[in-house]
């Protein structure tokens, strides 16, 4: 089981600075990761939110630390130009040092993420550039040639270059609830970071992940080796022994202490500053 610690970019947590620094003492401190949320626009009870963009921030953090994995968790591809979500993933890959994972979703809230600025906001048109998108992106880091033609996309270039520094490219985390399309859309890649409708009050547990696991499986037709199961926690952000244990049994490979858009980054940065579970 590997250790991360999940930010919000939004309100509070919106100085990009300050995420930087509590990257900086989670690396310090052991543990294995670091991810943020990724949005345009985010409305509260107080109004419009304050947001840091998210791959800048991934750029300082790549520049500031030399061991910690660090991703959006994550992207909603479906608003991102796949030539341009390959090309930043890239820079910070390689200025990391090759620690990137890249962490995608259909995102939300629809409407204000993508409504609000004309951009289809239809969730089974924005799983269709998803899909789409991701497929261009992995041609795109290829380096070769790319002829493309899909639906939402084209492309056609004769070399995108430079590579991620991973190999064979960087890692791609796919969000979603625990439902036969997400599910069979994260198998076709490197890992699943499955959210519940109602996250964060709800979180899933070890025999939902089980049965995922097993679903993940028997869609690869593999023993899942290498795949990610991600867990993020807001109610349990230092587990107990018995907990990482069950969810270990489970299939999740990653636990990740979480926080949401009424934490703090002080509160944030004492966590940071503690080892995680598996050091202790």
């Amino acid at each position: 089981m590997r250790f991360g610690i999940y930010l919000p970019s939004v309100n509070r947590f919106a100085d990009p600075g300050a995420l930087v620094e509590i990257a900086c003492a989670a690396e310090e401190s052991g543990w294995d990761g670091v991810f943020l949320w990724d949005h345009v626009a985010w409305t509260t009870g107080e109004g419009p939110a304050r947001i840091a963009d998210t791959w800048v921030t991934l750029g300082a953090m790549a520049s500031r630390t030399g061991r910690v994995r660090i991703g959006p968790l994550v992207t909603p591809a479906a608003r991102r130009r796949p030539q341009k979500l390959a090309r930043e993933a890239v820079s910070v890959d390689r200025l990391s040092g090759g620690r990137l994972t890249l962490g995608v979703g259909l995102g939300s809230p629809a409407e204000e993420e993508f409504g609000a600025f004309g951009e289809e906001a239809d969730a089974r048109i924005r799983a269709q550039r998803l899909d789409e998108g991701l497929e261009l992106v992995r041609s795109l880091w290829s380096g070769g040639p790319v002829e493309f033609e899909g639906v939402h996309h084209r492309a056609s270039t004769s070399g995108f270059v430079p590579g991620p520094v991973q190999s064979p490219r960087i890692p791609i985390w796919v969000a979603g609830s625990a439902k036969p399309r997400p599910i069979a859309r994260a198998a076709r890649w490197d890992g699943m970071f499955p959210m519940s409708s109602g996250w964060p009050e709800k979180e899933y547990g070890a025999a939902e992940y089980a049965s995922i696991r097993r679903r993940i499986e028997g869609l690869r037709g593999d023993d899942g080796g290498g795949f990610d199961l991600v867990h993020a926690s807001v109610s349990r952000p230092l587990p107990e022994a018995e907990e990482v244990a069950e969810m270990g049994a489970a299939g999740v490979t990653w636990w990740l202490s979480s926080f949401f858009v009424d934490g703090s980054p002080e509160d944030a940065m004492a966590l940071a500053s503690v080892r995680p579970p598996r050091a202790e």
